[in-house]
């Protein structure tokens, strides 16, 4: 009885690996033009919550693990090589880093690369400062809105992990549309939590 449970063990695995995603040519091709390779995100990104608009968000979406695991097609977390080297670099725990993820979805008529960026080691007050280093003295009025409103849903238990900064297909950005107007109006993504409002969202 060992010996036969061993070997339909041995089947499984053999199996699993043979049904395991190949990459499609054209994100083979993109993950070359755009120096992006597989990675694993932190859990504290994944287990988190997402804002979908840079500047003036509505909504918190997520988990960021729920959203990767509801889209149809195969998904890879990729990272840009660039960024890969930066975050090995040692980091003060005063001033977190963000960095650029990208969820690669492998679709039959067009490869989806859903842009986002790990904020998951950040407190929105360290988000805004964050801003401030490339809009100065405009984040506060650009941004402060958006930070007190996050310092809120935190206050009530919501971890943030990040941001959907972009959407593309096939290496394009898709309309013109924000991320949150595509995954509200396009995509029929549940939101959780409502910003303006300060309140929890039912699915």
């Amino acid at each position: 009885m060992p010996r036969t449970i061993t070997i339909l063990g041995s089947l499984l695995v053999l199996f699993c690996l043979g049904t395991a995603h190949a990459a499609s040519p054209k994100a083979l091709e993109l993950r070359k033009s755009d120096a992006l390779s597989e990675f694993t995100p932190p859990e504290a990104f994944l287990a988190g919550v997402f804002i979908a608009d840079e500047m003036e968000p509505c909504y918190l979406f997520g988990s960021i693990k729920e959203f990767a695991a509801s889209r149809k097609c195969p998904t890879t977390w990729l990272i840009e090589e660039g960024e890969k080297a930066r975050i090995a670099k040692p980091g003060s725990p005063d001033t977190p880093l963000e960095y650029t993820l990208y969820l690669e979805e492998d679709c039959p008529d067009g490869v989806v690369h859903y842009v986002f960026v790990d904020q998951s080691a950040m407190t929105p007050k360290q988000w805004i400062e964050w801003r401030k280093q490339f809009h100065k003295s405009k984040a506060d009025g650009e941004y402060g809105a958006t930070k007190d409103r996050l310092e809120k849903a935190v206050t009530e238990g919501v971890k943030i992990g990040g941001e959907l900064r972009f959407i593309m297909t096939n290496g394009e950005l898709r309309g013109a549309k924000t991320p949150e107007q595509a995954l509200r109006q396009d995509m029929n993504v549940p939101a959780c939590y409502d910003l303006k409002q300060g309140a929890k969202m039912s699915k």
